[in-house]
């Protein structure tokens, strides 16, 4: 049977844990109210950038810019996107037991894969295994920015049209709600608007939706737009995956703190248990002594 002196000891423990897991929910609580604020603030943009370059990739020939052309290769990279930091329930642990299923997918069709990482918990679990890793970022979350998603940006396109890879997919959780998220396996590279955006086509010299004027020409426009259409995705990418951990987050400090309630109830009721039997004993002993003393 354990001391009283432990059980009390146990007992401050456990209201020192839940006092820190309410701290931290509350703190979760007011970042995940910001990034949901940044997220459905740039979710439109990045919508509608995704329509435009749709059209435009309809319009003229694919060939004209390189992120556009589709390649026979057999490199993959794939850029894991989880957090810098843990006690988010089961937000990284999907995010890479996700990629570590798609990556052996990848290679039973016998392509070659290798891995950029972004966030610690993706990098420490990816290190310990025998995949290559081109390319990391951490320390990106506590002050994330949109030159944060120009510089991932920049050596993700840089790399394709040098033909390091032929094709680039990114794992990350999607944001739904405070208590929702998904694991979303994307297609990046090659830029194939057509397919991604789910819309049929364009007939030859037909105009979509109405005549369209264009300054300066559409080849011209869209060669500006395709590098910037992957920097949106790119930032829209990174704001998903922060709303989403800070949302994962909070649920799971949530639950830390309702266990750390039901557990100081049960030890408090078996310290009460325990003190009452030890004074019940002590009373037997001092009637005990008393009789004996008669």
């Amino acid at each position: 049977m354990p001391s009283l002196q432990s059980l009390r000891r146990k007992i401050a423990a456990f209201k020192n844990t839940q006092k820190i897991t309410k701290a931290m929910k509350m703190v979760a609580a007011a970042k995940l109210k910001r990034s949901q604020d940044r997220i459905l603030a740039a979710r439109p943009y990045a919508h509608k950038m995704r329509a435009v370059l749709s059209n435009l990739s309809q319009r003229v020939n694919r060939t004209s810019h390189p992120l556009l052309q589709k390649r026979e290769g057999k490199k993959i990279e794939i850029l894991v996107v989880t957090s810098d930091r843990g006690l988010c329930g089961g937000f990284n642990g999907n995010i890479v037991r996700k990629s570590a299923e798609f990556v052996r997918q990848c290679e039973a069709q016998g392509l070659s894969v290798n891995l950029s990482l972004i966030g610690r918990k993706g990098r420490d679990y990816f290190r310990r295994r025998s995949w290559p890793i081109r390319q990391e970022w951490t320390g990106i979350f506590d002050k994330l920015s949109f030159e944060h998603a120009i510089d991932i940006g920049g050596d993700l396109t840089e790399n394709f049209v040098k033909g390091t890879f032929d094709e680039l997919y990114v794992v990350y959780n999607e944001f739904k709600s405070a208590i929702q998220q998904r694991v979303i396996v994307e297609k990046l590279f090659p830029i194939d608007a057509a397919a991604e955006f789910g819309a049929p086509p364009i007939p030859e010299g037909a105009a979509l939706g109405g005549s369209y004027l264009y300054e300066p020409d559409e080849a011209e426009l869209l060669n500006a737009l395709v590098p910037k259409h992957f920097q949106i995705q790119a930032y829209r990418i990174l704001l998903e995956s922060a709303a989403a951990e800070h949302g994962a987050r909070m649920a799971a400090m949530d639950g830390a703190t309702r266990n750390a309630g039901q557990l100081i109830k049960k030890v408090t009721l078996y310290y009460n248990k325990t003190r009452q039997a030890a004074i019940t004993k002590e009373l037997m002993d001092i009637v005990g002594g008393a009789e004996a003393l008669k």
